[in-house]
């Protein structure tokens, strides 16, 4: 399919999807291998680097409509090549911090460009160039990405090892003005002119039932995403599993997303987004079932099952919005539904660390799983008929 600028969409896809494996690997996925050492260094405990870290989540979130509005007016060609600014110095301000206010300035930056540069971003930048017909293209970016966590941790480790984790920042940093930055700038073409928002909403008019209630259902499977990627081994140890099983069946969990994601793909001609997140959101709470009942042995079923609705969950954060409610306005639209669900992100670890901890895994299951039904419900009311139809007419 031809894209705007010349380009197939194809090559959009490839270079949307690989820029954005470099932008997750290099700061949403940082922290899990530089908290310890970046903590050690500069005498701070790690509750402090994690709560930085939370916080330059919020901030994103915060931003997020703001980012959305500047690739409704501008496209997204432009502000995805500002995100590699932005991140590369957020990375070299990282690299030469000494303390607890050059951390936290870094952070802040990086959490601005988290805003500007990662999916939310990109859905955006494919719905102004295709329309309703950008839902294989997003589909396709996180296929790429999914791998982010896979490529990001070891390379980050290499990095860290040979270099020191300054060293690592500033190899970061230098593939975002080397890599990041030609891929965003050079292959994705600009945007056609934008569709006219319709009146109530540029007005700023109350928000449609739809709106509500996916915002709703966005923060409750981003509080469990969130949740799980920080405890998942240790509510698998919990359960009854053995170090070792619970890291194994772990591991299972970006393999089940990239999957699902593939199967996803080859059925969207023939599973409306709807559907398909509805599938999705209802596979954790079938895994949360098992392994409360099971335990152990029923700990890679969990991951899989999990993971698989994680995965296919990405998807539906961004078709979603353009099925309901269309192309005009999306990049404004997708950051405020995303907004709730960032605060939530950023408090899942604690809040969920907290219920594992005091009260043990069945407790903890219990808060995930009936997020994601309420989620589930949510997508039934939905499809059912009310709000979708304020939503047709938004």
């Amino acid at each position: 399919m031809p894209a705007a600028g010349g380009r197939s969409q194809r090559t959009v896809v490839l270079a949307l999807g690989t820029a954005q494996t470099l932008a997750w690997a290099s700061t949403y996925y940082l922290p899990a291998v530089l908290a310890d050492p970046v903590s050690a260094e500069l005498g701070l405990s790690r509750e402090w680097f994690f709560g930085i870290f939370s916080a330059a989540l919020l901030l994103s979130g915060l931003l997020g409509p703001a980012a959305g509005r500047a690739i409704d007016r501008r496209g997204g060609r432009s502000v995805l090549a500002l995100s590699n600014l932005i991140f590369a110095a957020g990375l070299v301000i990282l690299a030469a911090s000494t303390g607890i206010i050059g951390l936290s300035i870094a952070w802040i930056v990086l959490g601005v460009g988290m805003a500007f540069g990662l999916y939310d971003a990109a859905f955006a930048t494919l719905a102004g160039l295709y329309r309703a017909d950008a839902r294989g293209a997003i589909t396709g970016i996180t296929l790429l990405a999914g791998f982010a966590s896979t490529v990001g941790w070891p390379v980050t480790a290499l990095f860290t090892d040979e270099l020191g984790w300054r060293g690592a920042c500033i190899v970061w940093a230098v593939l975002h003005l080397a890599l990041g930055l030609p891929l965003n700038r050079l292959l994705v073409p600009p945007a056609p002119p934008p569709e006219k928002v319709p009146a109530p909403e540029a007005a700023g008019g109350p928000a449609p039932w739809a709106m509500i209630v996916l915002a709703g259902i966005f923060a409750a499977t981003l509080f469990v995403s969130a949740a799980l990627a920080a405890h998942l081994p240790r509510l698998l140890q919990a359960a009854g599993a053995t170090p070792a099983a619970a890291v194994a069946a772990a591991a299972l969990l970006g393999p089940a997303q990239v999957m699902a994601r593939m199967v996803e793909y080859s059925l969207q001609r023939h599973l409306s987004a709807l559907a398909a997140a509805r599938m999705a959101t209802a596979l954790h709470p079938l895994g949360a079932l098992g392994l409360a009942a099971f335990g152990a042995p029923a700990a890679a079923a969990f991951a899989l099952l999990h993971g698989a609705g994680n995965g296919m969950l990405t998807i539906a954060k961004g078709v979603l919005p353009l099925a309901l409610f269309g192309a005009a306005g999306y990049g404004m639209r997708i950051g405020m539904l995303s907004a709730p669900g960032r605060v939530l992100q950023a408090a899942a670890p604690l809040v969920f660390g907290i219920v594992l901890d005091r009260f043990g895994p069945v407790p903890a299951l219990l808060v995930s799983g009936g997020l994601s039904m309420a989620a589930l419900a949510g997508l039934l009311v939905l499809h059912s008929g009310a709000p979708l139809k304020s939503c047709r007419s938004a």
